[in-house]
């Protein structure tokens, strides 16, 4: 029993369930201070807690980097307001019991405020308390409220444009799952962080309202209660009982504006670095040593001018003075420091006179050519992320695609515009477009609600229209429906788009041996029954660039080689082979266009039309065959299909008998570069077929 008793202690009372019971008893002590009745000694503690619990929360604010580090804020506002009105409320009570016994009478504290912060005079005392009042009121709180409704509302109309910017960059393999849902909380956190501040900010502005009426009650009151009750003179009455009022209100006045100063620094917080308000109010307003110069020099002219308290402006010119000097001798200091690094990191060049093989530098499978204004980008000593971006990108093509691309390698090229840059494959421009460091590109994704200034363009990798903008209208863009980006994500973005759209040819011989070699690590009898002995690495490379000419991943390579082992024993033509690997890949070529167990809703050829086409491309073998009329009737009635498939919200498919698929691919792709041709053969029997449109139906 006593066991019993010990562990249901423990389960009550242990370290991690003593931290949660503390906010509910905290709430709770807070109520009943309204209810029961607290001895002055009492009194005195929790106003000295008050006043410490505020300015714990004023420098908590003053060192917080950004508004979510101290997301619990709105709560900390409710918590420390009903701790006031409740001491306000226990203190009235004990001013009007025992008032008449002295001005100690509700606690050290109190009389303290009474006596010693406005001498005793109760006429200044009240001057006081409505300046602060006023002070909290009028110009903190209202202030700290209005930001913090703003930043609501722009914090709610920015969400779709952020939530667009975190799905581009998962999209173009910037950053992971978990990243990327961890950025989407915070967004929402955001948004509910700010909506909570812009209600919870009523609370200090009902407390200052609060905090002038009970001073006018307990004034009142106290007037009564000592007259009538306590039969003690009116003026006498009136200069205890005020002092005592004055007091209260007082004590309990300066935790309300340190509280509400601290809600003013967390909504006005501007910044993404990691410095906190102290160190950006110092760097920013006292870094600048012109600044500081300028300033010694006014109040140097005005110290001299006849008059004037010549020693407080002279002295304070001086310290002005010295402080921009410090400043410079600083700076001076930095730039002597980088210069010699800089001298340091430079080697000699020598001069080579003969030519040798060093010379005949390879081709790169992959480049990127930058001007000399990009160059910050790609450098990590000036914070460049665009090299960390092009690793996330190669790591995502991987895991998505199959095999591992060739590194792209960077290099400045001075004959590119300052601003430009050029991706290159194979020694080949592939790729090129501008991007303005410093700068950011808004893009249009179709359905913004404003224009925007800035430079007008369009974004590299997907054609849409765009904008390049200044920083500060980056919250404006979003709030707008723009999709914006920094200009190392549009660099890595077209990069990645042009990776994917040439990804079978950058799949070479090694690459396919080293996928090959991969994947005797699990299966190595398999592969080695395979190539060399059934088929030749060149047939395997084919087969595979394929697939990835029309968007199919390599990733299942056990199902493609166990498939080619079926079936190379007796077939070796690549476009056979591939057709077959199709067909085995089936189910994942049609999971990757219609996701889940949806309805396959396809176009279909017209079996006339079909018809056709089977005995043209079987006795010519080639889309050339196609007679020319019948040819620009296909290619115009199929495109005018697939956009209709588009307006509908779903993917344009065509599906065709499996002899036709690979030619009317190649010979539809050019027109329409987004359609994909599937066989019949490919579908799965699970999934169900539904034809939305027959493409010559009207011929």
């Amino acid at each position: 029993m006593n066991q019993t008793l010990v562990l249901a202690f423990n389960q009550i009372f242990g370290k991690a369930n003593l931290k949660a019971l503390a906010a509910p008893a905290l709430i709770i002590m807070v109520l009943s201070m309204m209810v029961l009745p607290l001895p002055s000694f009492a009194l005195d503690l929790f106003f000295t807690f008050n006043i410490a619990l505020s300015v714990m929360v004023l420098l908590v604010a003053m060192y917080t980097v950004r508004p979510l580090d101290f997301s619990v804020f709105p709560t900390v506002l409710l918590v420390t307001t009903l701790l006031r009105l409740s001491l306000n409320v226990a203190s009235t009570r004990i001013v009007l019991l025992q008032g008449h016994t002295g001005p100690d009478a509700a606690g050290k504290v109190i009389e303290a405020f009474g006596h010693f912060l406005v001498g005793g005079n109760y006429t200044v005392g009240i001057v006081v308390f409505i300046i602060l009042t006023v002070i909290n009121f009028v110009v903190i709180t209202k202030g700290a409220g209005r930001i913090a409704e703003v930043g609501a509302r722009f914090t709610l109309d920015a969400m779709p444009g952020k939530q667009m910017a975190i799905d581009a960059d998962l999209n173009a393999g910037l950053i992971g799952e978990d990243d990327a849902r961890k950025r989407r909380k915070e967004v929402a956190a955001e948004a509910d962080f700010y909506g909570s501040m812009d209600g919870a900010s009523k609370f200090v502005r009902g407390d200052a309202v609060a905090g002038i009426l009970i001073l006018f009650i307990n004034v009142i009151g106290g007037l009564i209660v000592g007259v009538i009750q306590h039969d003690m003179d009116a003026a006498l009455a009136a200069k205890t009982y005020t002092l005592l009022t004055i007091g209260d209100g007082l004590v309990a006045q300066l935790p309300a504006l340190i509280i509400s100063t601290a809600a003013g620094l967390v909504v006005t917080r501007v910044g993404d670095d990691d410095t906190d308000i102290g160190q950006q109010f110092i760097g920013q307003i006292f870094g600048n040593p012109a600044v500081l110069v300028l300033t010694a020099a006014i109040l140097g002219i005005l110290g001299i001018i006849p008059g004037m308290p010549h020693l407080v402006f002279l002295l304070l010119a001086v310290v002005v003075g010295a402080l921009a000097y410090w400043k410079l001798q600083e700076q001076s200091e930095q730039s002597a420091a980088a210069e010699a690094e800089a001298e340091k990191k430079e080697e000699p060049k020598t001069e080579s006179l003969e030519a040798s093989w060093t010379d005949v530098a390879p081709v790169d499978v992959l480049g990127l050519e930058v001007g000399y204004r990009l160059i910050p980008l790609v450098d990590q000593a000036q914070d460049g992320d665009l090299l960390k971006r092009i690793r996330g990108l190669r790591k995502k093509f991987a895991q998505e695609v199959g095999f591992l691309a060739a590194p792209v390698h960077i290099r400045d090229n001075l004959e590119l515009k300052p601003i430009g840059y050029r991706i290159t494959m194979k020694g080949v421009e592939i790729g090129s477009g501008e991007a303005h460091s410093g700068m950011f590109l808004a893009i249009n994704p179709g359905r913004v609600s404003g224009p925007l200034s800035g430079l007008e363009t369009r974004d590299p990798a997907f054609n849409l229209p765009a904008v390049w903008i200044e920083p500060h209208l980056k919250d404006q863009a979003g709030m707008l429906g723009y999709t914006v980006v920094d200009p190392s994500t549009v660099v890595a973005t077209h990069l990645n788009h042009l990776i994917l759209s040439n990804a079978a040819e950058l799949l070479g011989r090694q690459e396919t041996q080293a996928l090959l070699d991969h994947i005797a690590k699990d299966a190595p009898k398999l592969v080695e029954d395979l190539v060399p002995k059934q088929v030749s690495l060149s047939v395997v490379q084919r087969v595979l660039q394929n697939l990835l000419e029309e968007g199919v991943p390599i990733r299942d390579m056990r199902t493609i080689v166990e498939t080619l082992a079926e079936h190379t024993t007796r077939i070796q033509d690549p476009m056979e082979l591939t057709a077959l690997v199709r067909i085995a890949l089936g189910r994942a070529i049609v999971q990757q266009i219609f996701p889940g167990n949806s309805e396959l809703q396809v176009m279909a050829l017209e079996p006339g039309l079909e018809r056709i086409l089977s005995q043209a491309l079987g006795a010519g073998g080639d889309a050339s065959a196609i007679e020319p009329g019948l040819a620009d009737t296909l290619l115009r009635e199929t495109a005018a299909s697939a956009q209709r498939q588009e307006d509908l919200g779903l993917p344009p498919v065509l599906l065709v008998p499996g002899s036709l698929r690979w030619l009317l691919s190649r010979f539809l792709r050019r027109a329409v570069p987004q359609l994909k041709v599937i066989a019949n053969g490919e579908v799965p029997d699970s999934r169900t077929i539904k034809v939305t449109t027959i493409i010559g139906a009207n011929k």
